[in-house]
């Protein structure tokens, strides 16, 4: 990401400040309507991983000009998800979802170059929790054998 795209998105992040529960809510209800077989992997009751999915954004707002320190965080995150259960493919709906609550929460001040950043960065960010993801599923698949 170039600098003018960091601040970009980290402008766009900040016009969400002290609506992230409602921004959170916003995002799994498109999340669920997208892709209703995620809902599986979700608490009834999604407050708490919305504070969760805000700490990561923000994090990544926080560390865009850090590779060094961020895509390790990505990484394991990702590798965390493989205990979860979670699949490669499921990540492309996440970034439709994200995209789309952005489109609504930024009206007119998500144009076609914010479209192009976000979706670059997502992009970016999901390679990095696919990376952690495939990394983890052979380890995920060894306790699963061993537990049963």
């Amino acid at each position: 990401m170039t600098p003018d795209d960091i601040r970009l998105v980290r402008h766009h992040f900040a016009a969400l400040s002290g609506q992230e529960e409602a921004f959170s809510a916003a995002f799994y209800d498109h999340l669920f309507a997208l892709a209703p077989d995620l809902r599986a992997y979700f608490p009834r009751d999604t407050a708490d991983q919305g504070r969760k999915l805000m700490a990561v954004l923000h994090f990544a707002m926080d560390h865009l000009d850090r590779a060094e320190t961020l895509a390790p965080a990505v990484i394991a995150l990702g590798a965390r998800h493989a205990d979860y259960g979670v699949r490669p493919d499921q990540f492309a709906p996440v970034g439709a979802a994200l995209l789309q609550v952005l489109e609504q929460w930024l009206g007119a001040a998500f144009d076609a170059r914010a479209r192009q950043v976000w979706t670059s960065l997502y992009g970016a960010l999901a390679d990095l929790m696919r990376q952690g993801l495939l990394s983890a599923a052979p380890r995920a698949e060894r306790l699963a054998k061993a537990a049963s």
